[in-house]
C-alpha cells in the first residue's frame, strides 16, 4: 500500500515506508558483504544509499508488494555491486582460482573478480533459463527466503527449491569452464 502510494507521489507514504525498508535492506547488504574482503570500499549503508538512489528514479514501476520492491532492489542490489567490482579494475575472468562457494542459503564470493565471474555466469544462464538466474539472483543479491522468492516469480516454493539445487550445480560447471578457458 505504502509503495503504490509513494509511486503515486504521496512523500507522506515515502516518509513512512523508508525507516520500514531502510534497515531490511542494510541486513541484507550487511549479510552480502560479510563475504567481502577486508578492505572493501563499499559498506552496507552506501550500498543501500546507491540501490535507493537507482530505485528512486526507477519510472513507472507498479509496485505489487514487499516482496516485488526486494526483489528488485535485489537486481539493483547485484549492478552496484558488479559496476564496483568491475570499477576496480579487475580483469574479467582475471587469473587465480575461481573461489566462489555455494553454502546451503547463499552464494559466497570471496572476491571482486569472482562476483564479476559470477554476474557473466548468471548471464549466460539467464540466456539459457531466465527463472533459475532469477532464483539465484534473488537468494545471492536479494537474500530472499524460498517463500519471497515463490511469490516474487509466481511459482512454488518446491520449484525455487529445484531451480537452485539446479542453478548452483550449472554455475559450477560453467565458472570451471571459463577458468579453464581463461589458463
Amino acid at each position: 500500500m505504502l509503495l503504490r502510494s509513494w509511486r503515486r507521489g504521496n512523500h507522506e507514504a515515502f516518509d513512512r515506508l523508508t525507516p520500514l525498508v531502510y534497515e531490511e535492506l542494510r541486513r541484507k547488504a550487511r549479510r552480502y558483504l560479510r563475504g567481502e574482503r577486508a578492505n572493501h570500499t563499499l559498506t552496507p549503508t552506501a550500498l543501500v544509499h546507491e540501490v535507493y538512489l537507482r530505485m528512486v528514479n526507477i519510472d513507472r514501476v507498479d509496485w505489487h508488494d514487499r516482496t516485488h520492491f526486494f526483489a528488485l532492489a535485489a537486481r539493483q542490489m547485484r549492478r552496484v555491486l558488479v559496476d564496483s567490482a568491475r570499477a576496480r579494475h579487475y580483469q574479467k575472468r582475471g587469473g587465480g582460482a575461481l573461489n566462489v562457494t555455494f553454502e546451503e542459503n547463499l552464494v559466497v564470493a570471496d572476491r571482486s573478480r569472482d562476483l564479476v565471474a559470477l554476474d557473466d555466469a548468471l548471464d549466460v544462464l539467464a540466456l539459457q533459463d531466465e527463472r533459475k538466474a532469477r532464483v539465484v539472483e534473488l537468494r545471492f543479491f536479494g537474500g530472499l527466503t524460498n517463500e519471497e522468492i515463490a511469490a516474487a516469480l509466481g511459482i512454488s516454493t518446491d520449484t525455487v527449491t529445484r531451480d537452485w539445487q539446479m542453478a548452483k550445480l550449472w554455475l559450477r560447471r560453467e565458472m570451471k569452464r571459463e577458468k579453464r578457458s581463461d589458463e
